[in-house]
């Protein structure tokens, strides 16, 4: 199975592609940050949208995880603009045929690090380590996109291995 994880950001999104094989080893196939460079919002929604669809069309994910919004924006304009990068994401997914799950930041750092409220840099070094990498992914919002795709990856192999109701 391959997951797109993406960070979501008008300034900078953050992807990473992991591979999971079938004896359950994580390996990164890809990892970087899209950085529009217009001013215009609506470029650089554009600019997003477009290397999205590059992205999906290089590496075939066969799903995505992507970081929901929080509750806690100090300024609510800062979340109806990351609903706005956040919407051209989807409709890439869509474009492609490639379901899209939301995460919770603090279920991803439990998920990665075993707590909710992990700092940054612990997530970085548990990603490095979950990955085999030989260097901290960097920035944050690479380290938090390979760590959504790992999240993922750990929520699909327990439906596999815990059905739900609606699958009995």
């Amino acid at each position: 199975m391959r997951i797109l994880g993406i960070d979501p950001g008008l300034v900078a999104t953050g992807y990473g592609v992991i591979e999971v094989s079938a004896q359950y080893r994580l390996e990164c196939r890809a990892a970087g940050v899209i950085r529009p460079s217009s001013d215009d919002l609506a470029n650089r929604l554009l600019q997003i949208f477009e290397q999205m669809g590059q992205l999906l069309r290089e590496f075939a994910p066969d799903a995505m995880a992507m970081e929901d919004l929080y509750m806690t924006y100090s300024h609510p304009r800062t979340a109806i603009l990351m609903g706005h990068a956040r919407g051209v994401i989807f409709l890439a997914g869509s474009q492609f045929g490639i379901p899209v799950t939301n995460y919770a930041p603090a279920e991803v750092k439990r998920a990665v690090t075993s707590s909710g409220r992990a700092s940054k840099d612990q997530v970085q070094h548990m990603v490095q380590r979950l990955l085999s990498l030989s260097a901290l992914p960097t920035p944050d919002h690479v380290s938090d996109a390979l760590a959504l795709a790992i999240t993922h990856s750990y929520r699909d192999r327990m439906t596999k291995i815990i059905p739900t109701r609606r699958s009995q």
